[in-house]
């Protein structure tokens, strides 16, 4: 534990002889036997942050040889009988030689389910078969025979009975569904009805977090000094920063990093509309600096949204996925769901966000930036426990709402007059009443304008000329 504690201290120790200690840390550890899922689960975050953080070459190679070793120190554990539950937890599940069981829409089970036929199944352990009704009307032409009149209804004896041919339950489900004659979005509401959790084997996959890694990459940015700190960030400098270059990758790679994408994010509970959905000819690519290669695609028409343009991407260090985006833009304005995965929030955060922030810029014409009230702490406790608010306005945001506004004057004031002061969660939750903007541009309500739009049938032409202007301005 001593060992681990220096080493996970060690990422904030760059520069003249802190490769040195880290190495010797590594190799310490890597001798080491883990007797618990909990500190062998430490040891891998640590292991990805130096991967894609590392020092030089020698760190680089050697926090890959001890991933390949994850594997093996995770069985070692399964035989010893140890709890392999809290390699579940959406901080860190993903990792090479351990399982887990998330929920998913329909076309991404049925994507999992083309992609790893063998290792995803439907989790019948913590799925809920009574939920499975609508779904066997369809499937056997007899369930009405119980459903109709009985009171304890053999929900998965029915799916049994269902079933023909061998392969998984969920391959079985998605062939049969396809074949049913329903609207795409009255399948996936079919599906998404039963709630159906999928069990995922990862096995020694290299799409696993552990050896996950973007393909042809071979430059890497060496960190011989220390990390880049927030107070070494101006957005508003960057903003104004020589253009970065961008292209337009080719469809088969687009399709390629779709795949590695939906693989990264599911592999972590995540489903992105963009990710899911994303439209492979519609691809690009930019290096940010400093290792940093960020992909961003679009929707095709059936999957954009009516009045904003919508933008996905993920963004990878020295080849290792550490994050990913979601850009909502309407004329000038955009906002930006900003999502550093935890292995990794303790590495250069604040350049990341404002190069992003200039690719978007760039890329999209936009001059407005907007941080939701949840990327704030609006209902979410990660964003209030990492201060999320105190990012956003030491980068330069500002409060849309006045009595936020007001409440962050009295809270700077503390901070300049007490050194050591700190703002409490209940503070925080009440500084994130509210969006904060970057540039010169007022807030505006998508959801007000969106709900105050025409629906009625006679109001369709006034409708669609509104959403045609919209998207005429938004879709560059």
């Amino acid at each position: 534990m001593q060992l681990l504690d220096r080493l996970e201290a060690a990422k904030r120790q760059f520069g003249p002889g802190a490769a040195a200690r880290t190495g010797a840390l590594l190799t310490a550890l890597g001798r080491r036997r883990f007797r618990d899922a909990r500190s062998l689960i430490r040891f891998h975050e640590a292991l990805l942050f130096f991967r894609a953080y590392a020092a030089n070459e020698k760190i680089m190679g050697l926090t890959e040889d001890l991933l390949a070793s994850i594997p093996e120190r995770v069985d070692r554990l399964r035989r010893a009988g140890a709890d392999l539950e809290p390699f579940e937890e959406p901080d860190v599940s993903g990792i090479s030689g351990t399982s887990f069981s998330a929920i998913f829409s329909y076309d991404l089970a049925r994507w999992l389910a083309a992609r790893h036929p063998s290792r995803v199944e439907i989790d019948w352990d913590v799925s809920d078969p009574t939920l499975l009704g609508p779904l066997l009307n369809r499937l056997h032409p007899f369930f009405a025979e119980d459903s109709l009149v009985e009171a304890n209804i053999p929900y998965l004896d029915w799916f049994r009975a269902a079933k023909t041919g061998s392969g998984t339950d969920l391959r079985w489900l998605v062939s049969r569904m396809e074949k049913m004659p329903l609207q795409p979005e009255t399948r996936a509401d079919f599906y998404a009805g039963a709630k159906l959790a999928l069990r995922w084997e990862l096995g020694n996959d290299r799409m696993t977090r552990t050896d996950l890694r973007l393909p042809g990459v071979r430059r890497f940015f060496y960190h011989d000094a220390p990390l880049l700190r927030r107070s070494d960030v101006s957005l508003a400098a960057e903003l104004e920063s020589p253009k970065i270059v961008i292209e337009k990758i080719s469809r088969a790679s687009g399709e390629r990093m779709l795949d590695i994408m939906r693989e990264t994010s599911a592999m972590r509970y995540r489903e992105l509309h963009g990710f899911t959905y994303g439209d492979p000819a519609h691809m690009f690519r930019a290096e940010l600096g400093r290792g940093i290669q960020v992909f961003v695609n679009g929707v095709p028409p059936g999957h954009r949204l009516p009045l904003r343009s919508y933008h996905s991407g993920m963004y990878f260090k020295n080849a290792v996925p550490i994050g990913y985006i979601e850009c909502l833009s309407f004329f000038e304005r955009i906002e930006v769901g900003f999502n550093l995965y935890y292995t990794f929030r303790e590495g250069e955060t604040a350049w990341l966000y404002a190069r992003l922030l200039r690719l978007f810029r760039q890329l999209l014409g936009v001059s407005c930036f907007a941080v939701d009230p949840y990327q704030l702490g609006l209902h979410n406790d990660e964003a209030i426990h990492s201060g999320a608010f105190w990012f956003y306005r030491k980068l330069g945001f500002r409060p849309e709402n006045p009595k936020v506004a007001r409440l962050m004057e009295a809270e700077e004031a503390k901070l300049r007059t007490k050194p050591n002061y700190r703002s409490s969660a209940r503070i925080l939750r009440r500084l994130a009443d509210g969006w904060m903007l970057f540039g010169e541009c007022d807030h505006i309500d998508i959801r007000r304008i969106a709900m105050s739009l025409p629906n009625k049938t006679g109001d369709s032409a006034l409708k669609h000329r509104f959403l045609r202007l919209a998207r005429q301005a938004t879709n560059r």
